[in-house]
């Protein structure tokens, strides 16, 4: 894997959570590099959490964990796209599948 670049926001990268057959976007969130490792090393899908300022594992409070099939990274090494396997219902704390359910209505388009 290329070198995921840290440095751009303060050691984290936004990290898009897609399905890896149906394409779905589930979630977005962050990373720093221990969540990375972690992440590469359980397969289990690690974050950084800006409000709580601590790791957390996705599913380790509702069971709903994802199992990672594949890490990708963009062009210019700041952002990840890691296609996953859900393992559970559904993604978003709400209990919806992901956490893009809301739709932003604008008058013109």
């Amino acid at each position: 894997m290329k070198r995921v670049d840290f440095k751009k926001n303060n050691g984290l990268v936004p990290v898009i959570i897609q399905d890896h057959k149906n394409l779905d976007v589930y979630m977005l969130g962050y990373m720093n590099q221990d969540a990375l490792e972690l992440t590469k090393k359980t397969r289990n899908i690690y974050f950084w959490s800006r409000s709580r300022k601590k790791l957390w594992m996705k599913g380790e409070m509702s069971g709903n964990r994802l199992q990672v099939c594949g890490i990708f990274i963009d062009c210019d090494n700041d952002t990840l796209l890691i296609k996953v396997q859900l393992l559970g219902k559904g993604v978003c704390h709400t209990g919806n599948k992901s956490c893009f359910f809301k739709s932003v209505r604008e008058k013109k388009l």
